[in-house]
């Protein structure tokens, strides 16, 4: 008989999803975990370009090892990030980055006030990582595609 192992990904996301589970924190998931990433990548970039790039970079072998279709959707959605901080204007990118931070994190913890659960990462530092993949994962399955 063949023993079913489950994948770290599944595990992973199973065990984030537990905290995230009413609708309206769903919601502000949706939009806050982008907003983080995008944010934290834009303070990267004020520091320097290539800072921004190296931490796609890591971040892209952790999901490759985790899963590569997501590891895919990773990279084009921060491509796109790294492209839109290209395109503002340099004085721009700091501010921008420091509001949307901020205002990203106060809903990401009114969500989890909502959720009446504390964030995952709180336990483990890796969800910091996973967030994103939550997110992603609603569009994948919406679209039937596999990770």
């Amino acid at each position: 008989m063949e023993e079913h192992q489950t994948r770290t990904i599944d595990t992973l996301l199973d065990h984030y999803s537990a905290s995230h589970r009413h609708h309206t924190n769903e919601i502000i998931h949706w939009v806050c975990v982008p907003a983080i990433v995008f944010s934290f990548l834009g303070l990267l970039w004020t520091a320097h370009p290539l800072a921004a790039l190296a931490a796609v970079l890591l971040s892209l072998i952790y999901y490759a090892y985790l899963s590569p279709p997501f590891m895919l959707g990773m990279l084009l959605m921060t491509a796109a990030m790294l492209g839109l901080l290209y395109l503002l204007p340099g004085a721009a990118v700091l501010p921008l980055s420091v509001a949307v931070f901020v205002l990203a994190w106060i809903g990401q913890f009114i969500g989890h006030k909502i959720e009446g659960k504390k964030p995952s990462f709180f336990e483990d530092v890796r969800y910091l990582l996973i967030g994103p993949l939550f997110v992603l994962g609603f569009f994948y399955r919406r679209f039937g595609i596999k990770y």
